[in-house]
């Protein structure tokens, strides 16, 4: 038998693929190629809701916010395990009900009760950096006594998951049944952090990598962590890179920043061969900032200036 076909047998045997990562479920692999609500060319008589959920499997959804209502668009993560439901990110604040985001999530974990006569789970609600796009619906989950929501800074990430020698190791978090392992991927932003789930074999990327332009605040820490998550993925079944926007289009072609209508969007999945080929490609840098272009994501260093802007619109809280 030809060694191709032998090869190809045996990852079939195995549930992956001919490249070492995890075969995804048809809704697994829907979950990344799928065409998602992509905002509207007059928002002004958009009815879109303001979260646009996918169920892919029992226990993983997939909520996008309203482009409409912010044109980042970030993409929230919701895992369940039997005593825990993971929540990545909150999304951009937005006008209008200001608990939104938290009344979806309690609609999809009553369903969910309803459906399997299983008990409520805890909420923890963690970021995959502070950005405010990412970080905007915190205030719906604070005082809360079914959630314990961890705040976006580098020293709570450390306290509640005892990542105590940032950013190197990892922790490892069971929501009762499903195992996450989280990873810290400084660059982007100094607490940037990527989570792996077991289950799906998703690695949930945030900022760090997805199909759009991707700013780097530390070139060399980012170097290092693209090095880490490729590392990761040669010992790990990754199904897919799941990152929190989508700001190219399926040529390739990267939107104007600002964009409430994005048609011929990308699928929302990255291959681990787009991370091992952005891996080579930052190894190469030595860690001399330069703007990289893939043909799914692109890359830039940020300048001084923006830097500057950046902390000054933090430190106000815009």
């Amino acid at each position: 038998m030809p060694l191709l076909l032998r090869t190809l047998m045996l990852c079939l045997l195995l549930g992956i693929g001919p490249d070492g990562a995890a075969a995804p479920s048809p809704l697994l692999a829907q979950a990344a190629s799928r065409q998602w609500m992509h905002g509207a060319e007059n928002c002004s008589i958009d009815r879109n809701p303001a979260f646009e959920v996918f169920q892919a499997d029992a226990d993983t959804y997939i909520l996008r916010q309203n482009k409409c209502l912010h044109f980042e668009a970030p993409f929230i993560y919701v895992l369940f395990g039997a005593h825990t439901v993971f929540v990545q990110d909150t999304g951009g604040k937005v006008d209008g009900p200001a608990t939104a985001l938290l009344d979806t999530l309690r609609g999809l974990i009553e369903q969910r009760a309803r459906n399997s006569a299983s008990a409520s789970p805890a909420m923890l609600v963690a970021h995959s950096h502070s950005h405010r796009d990412h970080t905007g619906g915190d205030a719906q989950f604070r005082n809360r006594p079914d959630v314990t929501l961890v705040e976006p800074q580098r020293e709570a990430i450390i306290r509640q998951f005892k990542l105590s020698n940032w950013p190197q190791g990892s922790a490892t978090l069971d929501l009762g049944g499903r195992m996450l392992q989280l990873l810290p991927t400084p660059g982007h932003q100094d607490e940037s952090l990527t989570v792996f789930d077991e289950r799906t074999g998703w690695l949930l990327t945030g900022d760090t990598v997805y199909p759009g332009l991707v700013l780097v605040q530390h070139w060399p820490s980012y170097v290092s962590s693209v090095q880490g998550l490729a590392a990761f993925a040669r010992q790990h079944r990754v199904s897919f890179l799941m990152g929190t926007h989508i700001e190219m289009s399926r040529g390739g072609k990267l939107y104007p920043v600002g964009t409430t209508y994005q048609p011929e969007e990308a699928g929302l999945g990255l291959q681990v061969a787009d991370l091992f080929e952005l891996d080579r490609r930052l190894q190469q840098t030595r860690n001399n900032a330069a703007e990289i272009v893939l043909d799914r994501l692109v890359v830039q260093p940020i300048g001084p200036v923006r830097k500057a802007l950046g902390a000054v619109l933090k430190a106000l809280g815009v």
